[in-house]
């Protein structure tokens, strides 16, 4: 990552003034999808979209393809939006500790070899019938099915 993307020491998402900006990427593959396993928090240890924040400076189809190629390995390349949606977590306090505004995008593997890096602990093709046995993060498997859908028809 070039240095004016890499984020400074002071960049801690926890409790932050505003909500901030997120892209995620819905890679299918027939009837698999690709995950990552969360290996840090908020939400480690759950399998969820590959992606992340976009940085100052950067498209959001620029930070995508960033953040999937860190957490994943691969090149992709992006298609149309799937969802966009609001992911709010409160501490025992009530007090809002994160707060994302989630860009999901349709995309396709052209690349790369996969492996987890980043903040993914792991990264897997998981097949659309063995997603329930995968404990997902909040509102992500109907994004998922969603994605399905609308792959269908395109």
């Amino acid at each position: 990552m070039s240095e004016s993307l890499k984020p400074s020491a002071k960049d801690d998402r926890a409790y932050p003034p505003r909500p901030i900006l997120g892209v995620g990427a819905l890679i299918l593959r027939g009837d698999e999808i690709l995950l990552v396993k969360r290996g840090k928090e908020p939400l480690k240890g759950l399998w969820s979209l590959p992606g992340g924040a976009v940085e100052t400076g950067e498209s959001l189809v620029e930070a995508l393809r960033r953040e999937v190629h860190e957490e994943t390995g691969l090149e992709i390349e992006a298609g149309p939006v799937v969802e966009i949606f609001e992911r709010i977590l409160s501490d025992e306090d009530g007090r809002t500790r994160h707060h994302y505004v989630l860009i999901d995008y349709l995309c396709r593997a052209t690349g790369g070899d996969l492996k987890a890096g980043d903040d993914a602990s792991q990264v897997r093709w998981i097949a659309r019938q063995q997603l329930g046995a995968y404990p997902l993060t909040a509102g992500t498997l109907p994004v998922i099915e969603k994605a399905f859908r609308e792959s269908l028809v395109g």
